[in-house]
């Protein structure tokens, strides 16, 4: 029987042995290495980054590590990212090596191409969440794709994700830490306020030295919160129904950025501002909003959660203007001309550089000296300089961080300078500086708010973490200290709050609240304003209230119920500084523009005017 011949094999590839398992070529040695990812973990990771992110804000009455959780939480899962891709991901010793150091390589890149404002928090808060999310996201879709190209697509996500940080430009944060970011390329608010204004300030604004003299002798608001620094205001009665007849706009400028607030004398707005390289103190007309001198400086202080400009207000006292800049220059200028009198740099008088947020007390005159909050190490905290000479005249320990100011408070008859930092509240002899009490209460971040007398001998001081009453006994050395409640119903950052008939009212977080100062107990709250402001409009039993937003709310001051009276936008950006009403005439301000309203009053204009005029 003949052998059939078997056929030759010459040729002819053997599918069984030459062909891989996935259908590619044996040839391709890149591919017969390569196998689907593990994706589980970057899937568990790349949730975590999500609930890290947006979850504690939803937590009401969050703590603030729990709010850092926000920050921190996605750079951290957003770097076990980049571990899974190294040590858990299946992809091949090739992919992995080329993977990481390819993100590595872009992200530095990127984060070098940065807009100085992004530097800090916009790299923890976006370009690094939004590189290793892409890198992970790209991982994950393209996990089955078994080619080395889907190592390279990942790379062009992850350079689109790090990318789109180098297009932005932040101008600080809101209140609830989102980054207030804006196109890189778009002009800021300061840019087009710079283009816009005149060289020189307007000459005839003013009607006579004499008549600002006059205007200067009795300053409606000489100082930050008002003349006696609680945000409560007197006047005539107004009309807290807008539904019919609304605010009227009387003018609107650009300013430079800053969180300052007004203080005002007759017809004369005083303020500070930042315009472009130079911090300026301003003075405006406060019947048409036009500049009468500006007084700048070389300096220009920015940090990246509160943006450029300065912190305080300015004090009116004696005909003089008294200004802290928050580079540390501590000015006093003639209020009529601006012209200076004296300058001294708290850097060098308290031998220490600007806290993170600048140096932001608002100046506080008392009797010949003028008190400011520098936290200089040992006796270097609290200083008093001469209004006359500018000569240091007594200095007191304090805590280094506070965004609060000295504030004047009256205790068992006598008048005391308050100061209340991150290391608690001293109380000090106006004239010496001599300590009355230190009161120890030692703060995670920094005290921003002003402490307040509730009743005779009773003090308020509220933080972020918690508010606590104080009951001050008077002592042969000073005072002794007993705590009467403590409640974390009210924790405000850096928005004061007003005590009226026995309540305070104000921001918990970004929700508003009232709480019995009796026992610390809450009585309401609600309305979501952000972190806004409030003033007391005492004799109506009203809280004008400015949103975070520039929104004007006023309130019932009603400790059983949370009633909104009338509302109307007032100005556009996110706005943390105080507002000032004057008689019928409400001042706003924020980091891009002020703003004068007539307020609608239940009287004639012509009886109102010369109720006012009295």
């Amino acid at each position: 029987m003949n052998e059939v011949p078997s056929e030759s094999n010459e040729g002819t590839p053997n599918v069984s042995t030459e062909q891989s398992a996935t259908g590619h070529p044996a040839g391709d040695q890149s591919a017969s290495v390569l196998k689907p990812l593990r994706i589980w973990p970057a899937v568990v990771l790349l949730l975590g980054m999500a609930i890290a992110r947006f979850v504690p804000g939803m937590v009401e009455d969050a703590p603030i590590m729990l709010l850092m959780v926000a920050v921190i939480g996605p750079v951290i899962l957003g770097g076990l990212i980049w571990l899974w891709w190294l040590t858990f991901s299946r992809a091949s010793t090739k992919e992995r090596l080329v993977g990481f150091f390819g993100a590595l390589m872009i992200a530095g890149g990127c984060i070098y191409s940065l807009d100085e404002t992004m530097i800090g928090p916009g790299i923890m808060m976006v370009a690094v969440p939004f590189g290793t999310a892409a890198f992970g996201i790209g991982a994950v879709l393209l996990s089955r794709w078994l080619s080395f190209g889907r190592t390279i697509i990942v790379l062009l996500l992850t350079l689109c994700g790090f990318g789109y940080a180098t297009l932005l430009r932040n101008e600080g944060m809101w209140g609830n830490f989102a980054l207030d970011l804006h196109w890189r390329w778009e002009p800021t608010a300061e840019e087009l306020m710079l283009a816009d204004r005149s060289d020189a300030p307007t000459s005839d604004v003013v009607s006579s030295s004499d008549e600002m003299d006059e205007w200067l002798t009795n300053p409606q608001w000489p100082q930050f919160r008002g003349p006696e620094g609680v945000s409560q205001q007197h006047g005539p009665p107004m009309l807290t129904d807008w539904s019919t007849k609304k605010p009227e706009l009387v003018w609107k400028v650009p300013v430079g950025p800053g969180w300052s607030s007004f203080a005002v004398a007759g017809n004369l707005l005083f303020t500070q501002e930042q315009r472009g390289e130079k911090e300026t103190v301003v003075c405006y007309t406060a019947d048409a909003g036009k500049e009468v001198w500006a007084q700048e400086i070389e300096s220009r202080f920015f940090d990246p959660l509160g943006g450029p400009g300065p912190r305080a207000t300015p004090t009116l006292s004696g005909g003089s203007i008294f200004a802290q800049g928050a580079s540390g220059q501590l000015q006093r200028l003639y209020a009529k001309s601006g012209e200076k009198v004296w300058e001294v740099d708290l850097r060098e008088v308290a031998d220490r550089e600007p806290p993170m947020w600048g140096f932001s007390s608002s100046p506080l005159v008392v009797g010949s000296v003028v008190v400011v909050h520098a936290g200089g190490k040992g006796d270097k905290g609290t200083l008093a300089f001469d209004v006359e000479s500018g000569d240091l005249k007594w200095s007191a320990a304090a805590g280094d961080h506070s965004y609060s100011s000295a504030q004047l408070l009256t205790l068992s008859g006598e008048k005391y300078v308050v100061m209340f930092t991150n290391a608690g509240m001293n109380v000090l002899d106006p004239a010496t500086g001599e300590s009355r009490c230190d009161y120890d209460w030692k703060l995670d971040g920094y005290s921003a708010v002003q402490p307040q007398v509730y009743s005779d001998g009773m003090v308020v001081l509220a933080s972020q973490e918690e508010t606590r009453c104080l009951e001050m006994t008077p002592t042969e050395s000073g005072f002794a200290v007993e705590e009467r409640w403590s409640s974390r119903k009210l924790k405000p950052d850096f928005n004061d709050f007003v005590i009226h008939d026995g309540h305070a009212y104000g921001f918990d977080a970004e929700i508003f609240t009232c709480i019995d100062l009796e026992s610390g107990k809450r009585n309401w709250k609600r309305g979501r304003y952000g972190k806004g402001q409030v003033l007391m409009l005492a004799d109506l039993d009203v809280l004008l209230v400015v949103s975070e937003r520039g929104e004007i709310v006023l309130l019932e001051a009603n400790p059983s119920k949370h009633q909104e009276l009338s509302t109307f936008q007032a100005i556009e950006g996110k706005t943390w500084n105080h507002p000032v009403v004057i008689g019928d005439r409400l001042y706003v301000r924020n980091s891009q523009e002020a703003a004068c309203y007539q307020l609608p009053m239940e009287a004639e204009p012509e009886v109102l005017a010369s109720t006012l005029s009295k």
